[in-house]
């Protein structure tokens, strides 16, 4: 073990007393990295009393102070990139290039906090009733937390707290128990940039401590990315106690390609969009919905595959790394054997994959299975992993209601030259992000991520205007300044507005 994390409390490293640790692997090597601790209760209480206390102060730092902050941060996560994506590939198990990928998408929300004030700015009518007018303010909320995945160590918290701290709220973040470096560094950076004691804070641990988020009375929001089981909970929990939840949870997300598509650009999409990241995406198409005579095409498709190399991610030439842990290989293998057993055919099958000069890793290839039906179970759960299922329709139509019948909504595709089929899939299909001719359609941070249904629970989603209106409260203000004339004044018992 080469050291244990520490906590982040008041702008400094501090060492947890906790009795329980959590061991953190290289998922290439099985080998431990580090442990993060099972915090103690008292330890989260002094975290979040940190930030209530840093809050006063920091919710009257004008605006044009903190987005400065932000944007000396900026400047310090691009200079330490390469550092980051070295911690993001040890820990998580991407390839350098997705690993700076995954920093990148982050740091543009930094870039548009850098800008934040205009979608702060509030609105005003002037004389709604004679002599009084009513105006708005948009202020913060408070203490705020942050839960995190594993699978973007970096992108995902930097979609909460620079947002949430640039609008005036205080900050806890708990990182990924299986991948908390890269948010400690971004911490030790927001603290380089300028932010005072107390606004970010670190916190780690399991169920006990996300509990204690959702618990604890000083904080106002959590902002949860992950699994269906702990989102809904931390929704239920969080609400409960009179918080503001956003959850973004699971996915089963659909391209659909039509007979026109252009073949080799599609088919070079599908394989990025399935097979990058190992598949752990909560955006990666998992399904491929091929429409007449392109069910044909899955052969190209397999030798698009096998075209990838899977090994280390600080490895030139590797494409995908290894998948997050054992028991997540040992259920994505679990679910391609029931596709097996179910009638689906395995037309490229990554299981038993061994990489030169790392025997331990939890590796699967790229894996294609075809020919499956809406009722088999590689269908109805989503795998996480490097696979994608493939199904055959004879037209859009069928298409667009086998996406619309998956009860989830974070994201979808359709492959088409034409106008008319593009437009008809984007008006008709129930998903909250939608790509033409792009494979993943998470938009820019001057946008917001939008996913719905299943995949979506909560007051209002991450970045962009939604995320300044997750982490702040209107105030609307009506002012009464008639000229004072003693002589008609009397006594009025209607509402002030009434005239």
């Amino acid at each position: 073990m080469s050291s244990r994390t520490p906590l982040f409390i008041r702008n400094q490293l501090v060492q947890s007393k906790a009795s329980k640790w959590i061991d953190v692997f290289n998922p290439a090597t099985n080998r431990v990295t580090t442990a993060v601790p099972e915090m103690t209760t008292s330890e989260f209480n002094d975290a979040v009393k940190a930030a209530k206390d840093a809050y006063p102060e920091w919710k009257e730092t004008p605006i044009l102070t903190r987005q400065r902050i932000m944007l000396k941060y900026q400047q310090l996560i691009k200079d330490n990139i390469d550092h980051i994506a070295d911690s993001v590939v040890t820990e998580g198990g991407k390839t350098k290039a997705d690993a700076l990928g995954d920093i990148q998408r982050g740091f543009e929300v930094v870039e548009q906090a850098c800008n934040l004030a205009p979608a702060l700015m509030g609105e005003t009518i002037e004389n709604v009733s004679r002599s009084i007018d009513t105006l708005s303010y948009r202020q913060p909320l408070g203490v705020c937390a942050g839960v995190c995945p594993f699978n973007f160590p970096a992108m995902i918290p930097l979609w909460m707290f620079p947002v949430a701290i640039t609008c005036g709220n205080t900050f806890v973040l708990k990182p990924s128990e299986k991948t908390p470096t890269a948010s400690m560094m971004l911490a030790e950076l927001a603290r380089d940039a300028g932010l005072p004691s107390g606004v970010l804070n670190v916190v780690h641990g399991a169920v006990d401590t996300v509990n204690n988020i959702c618990d604890h009375p000083d904080i106002r929001a959590i902002s949860f990315v992950g699994g269906d089981r702990a989102g809904r909970h931390i929704h239920a929990r969080g609400t409960a106690s009179g918080k503001r939840v956003q959850s973004n949870l699971g996915a089963k997300n659909h391209a659909c390609v039509m007979p026109d598509a252009d073949k080799n650009t599609t088919l070079n999409a599908l394989a990025a969009a399935n097979f990058g990241a190992s598949g752990q995406r909560c955006m990666a198409i998992s399904v491929i919905v091929f429409v007449g005579e392109t069910k044909n095409w899955v052969q190209d498709l397999k030798q698009k595959a096998e075209s990838l190399t899977v090994g280390q991610g600080h490895q030139a030439n590797s494409d995908l790394g290894p998948v997050i842990s054992k028991e997540s290989k040992a259920r994505i293998e679990s679910l391609i054997k029931s596709a097996e057993e179910e009638g689906a055919d395995i037309v490229l099958d990554g299981r038993g994959l061994k990489v030169d000069g790392f025997p331990d890793g939890n590796w699967i290839g790229p894996t294609i299975i075809a020919n499956v039906k809406p009722h088999m179970k590689c269908y109805t759960e989503e795998i996480f992993g490097p696979v994608v299922v493939c199904l055959n329709v004879d037209t859009m139509d069928e298409a667009i209601s086998y996406i619309n019948n998956c009860p989830y909504g974070n994201g979808t595709a359709v492959f088409t030259q034409s106008g008319a089929f593009a437009r008809k899939f984007v008006h008709e299909i129930d998903c909250g992000q939608v790509g033409v001719n792009v494979p993943i359609p998470v938009p820019l941070p001057f946008f917001s991520f939008t996913g719905s249904r299943k995949s979506f629970v909560g007051a209002r989603h991450f970045y962009g205007k939604e995320g300044v209106g997750f982490y702040t409260q209107l105030k609307t203000v009506t002012t009464n300044w008639k000229i004072p004339d003693g002589l008609k004044a009397k006594v009025e018992t209607a509402m002030p507005t009434y005239k």
